[in-house]
């Protein structure tokens, strides 16, 4: 029984070391938020290739606008590059006149990546169906906001 006993002590102190390595890289992580940026990239290749054009085109325009404005705070020369790459995005299907649209890819800053997402709720409108390109633009531009806040608030 002895034997079983320190055996269970070892696996107890090695899962409280996990545990105590875990949080302090978290905390590392954490630590590193804020970071000050010099510039903005946005990589929609992937998202060109998943999505297509126009969809591609309008994130890649409007995505390092409003990343700027929602790190205007943080912007320096002696900061690093902030890299968005932009994976996916989907316009949700129709429930109840609502839909959940999203956004995902992976933001790097310095040697720091961390998957990014965000989506938006659309209130459908029946002048949508006669304006469907319209209101697509109108739904990316929310996710575009959307990930830029998030951004903001995250890294």
């Amino acid at each position: 029984m002895s034997r079983l006993g320190s055996i269970r002590r070892a696996a107890v102190a090695a899962c409280g070391a996990l545990a105590l390595l875990a949080e302090v890289a978290c905390q590392s992580v954490l630590a590193q938020s804020n970071l000050p940026i010099r510039d903005i990239r946005v990589d929609v290749a992937p998202l060109r290739a998943n999505a297509g054009d126009p969809t591609a085109s309008w994130v890649q325009q409007e995505l390092p606008g409003q990343l700027a404005k929602a790190m205007a705070g943080r912007m320096t020369p002696k900061g690093g590059t902030l890299v968005v790459r932009i994976d996916y995005l989907t316009l949700g299907p129709t429930k109840h006149s609502w839909s959940w649209d999203n956004i995902s890819g992976v933001a790097t800053i310095g040697s720091v990546q961390r998957p990014v997402r965000a989506t938006a709720r659309y209130q459908v409108s029946p002048i949508d169906q006669a304006m469907i390109e319209q209101s697509n633009h109108y739904r990316v531009t929310q996710l575009v906001q959307a990930l830029a806040f998030w951004l903001a608030r995250v890294l």
